[in-house]
């Protein structure tokens, strides 16, 4: 396994993050404890969720599946680098919503419980909130990482200018800042390269890109006949748009001897200020596939050539300007 700094932290953490949006709804508790215990023994230490991951199975469920593999000792806790996000509402009262002082330090407190657990390595804001100023922000984190909750912070769904002046707050409180984002990124979706990768290299903040294999298009969709078909209906729309383009993406992997899933997120892996692209698995079979990935190397021809199918952006202004 491959490892990296988290941003400009000293952290280091795997080049793939595992993701557990599925565990605990779609992915039962014994199957999700199977796949974290398969990812540290490949060396996956990198582990995300959220408090509000759980869907049909309820809020919060997908910490409490962390916290019962956590509680089986083996040194699992120790060896994870543990991140959450705190937003999205828990309940329908208004402080259990977004990034209040009081919503930030109950939630903590209430993911620490659920993940049975005594700190969070990196805690991120699931979105931003304009209606909360960063002063406020950072006071509670401040708290957090005092009281030993929280050693890193980090941001997702962010626009450049606010993780600008998310960190030009915290320099003015002598406070770390954000050290990683998290944003939708993938070969189908490159906006973040106007500003946010830009903003991201100048603040050393990681980027960890979410929906790497754009829900599935850039995984072989094309010529995938014995996939799930509930999925292909579900996209069909999506498919149809971007037919040609994965067409041609599909026959260069092809050519090259990769699955397109291990193109897309090898892609990500040589991309300027990714740490760690974000793969979600619901079965063991699709966290083993993500892992040959970390195998694939892209020369420069088969880079250019995805760009020529899904073009990029330059960074902004040179991109819109003279």
């Amino acid at each position: 396994m491959e490892y990296t700094h988290l941003g400009r932290s000293g952290l280091s953490v795997s080049r793939l993050c595992l993701g557990t949006m599925n565990f605990g709804w779609k992915t039962d508790e014994a199957d999700a404890h199977a796949i974290m215990d398969r990812a540290l023994t490949e060396g996956v230490n990198f582990f995300d969720t959220a408090n509000v991951y759980g869907f049909d199975a309820g809020k919060g469920r997908t910490e409490e599946v962390l916290g019962t593999w956590f509680a089986q000792g083996g040194e699992r806790r120790d060896k994870t680098v543990l991140a959450t996000k705190v937003y999205g509402g828990m309940s329908d009262w208004p402080n259990d919503t977004f990034l209040s002082a009081r919503n930030l330090v109950r939630s903590c407190e209430a993911s620490l419980r659920r993940m049975q657990t005594d700190w969070i390595d990196l805690y991120q804001f699931h979105h931003v909130d304009p209606s909360t100023p960063w002063e406020e922000i950072w006071q509670a984190c401040e708290t957090l990482v005092a009281q030993g909750k929280v050693l890193y912070v980090g941001s997702s769904n962010h626009a450049a200018w606010q993780i600008a002046a998310a960190n030009e707050a915290a320099a003015r409180r002598h406070f770390p800042g954000l050290v990683s984002e998290q944003s939708h990124y993938n070969l189908l979706t490159r906006h973040v390269e106007l500003e946010v990768l830009p903003a991201a290299q100048h603040y050393g903040v990681g980027i960890i890109p979410w929906s790497p294999l754009a829900q599935g298009l850039l995984a072989g969709v094309l010529g995938d006949q014995a996939g799930d078909r509930r999925h292909l209906e579900r996209n069909r729309e999506r498919i149809e748009r971007h037919r040609p383009a994965l067409q041609a993406y599909e026959d260069a992997c092809r050519a090259w001897g990769y699955a397109p899933a291990d193109v897309g997120l090898a892609w990500l892996l040589h991309r300027p200020a990714v740490t760690a692209p974000i793969v979600g698995p619901r079965t063991m079979e699709q966290f083993e596939g993500s892992l040959r990935a970390l195998d694939v190397r892209l020369d420069e021809a088969q880079l250019a050539r995805l760009d020529e199918v899904f073009p990029g952006y330059r960074e902004a202004p040179m991109e819109y300007a003279w």
